[in-house]
């Protein structure tokens, strides 16, 4: 893990682009938002906010280790969000 910022930025760049795919098949389908697509959407911002607010936590002892289960985390969610989205 090379730092902080880095961290942010990837689960920034991961949520945006599952948002964004979310879009891209509503446009390319049928145009308006569906219930599962706007609860893709909504668990993904619900995601940010979680993953975002555990990189901000000030009282770790271990960062590296913390950082490190962060990044997991946003792995298997981010992997979780996809997959519902290939079943739309």
């Amino acid at each position: 893990m090379a730092n902080k910022r880095d961290l942010k930025k990837d689960i920034n760049f991961v949520l945006g682009d599952i948002i964004e795919a979310v879009y891209i098949w509503e446009i390319a389908n049928n145009k308006k938002p569906t219930k599962e697509s706007e609860a893709i959407i909504n668990d993904a911002i619900e995601t940010f906010d979680e993953l975002i607010a555990r990189v901000n936590a000030r009282d770790i002892e271990d960062n590296k280790a913390h950082f490190k289960a962060i990044n997991n985390d946003l792995e298997t969610k981010g992997r979780a969000l996809i997959e519902r989205i290939n079943k739309l």
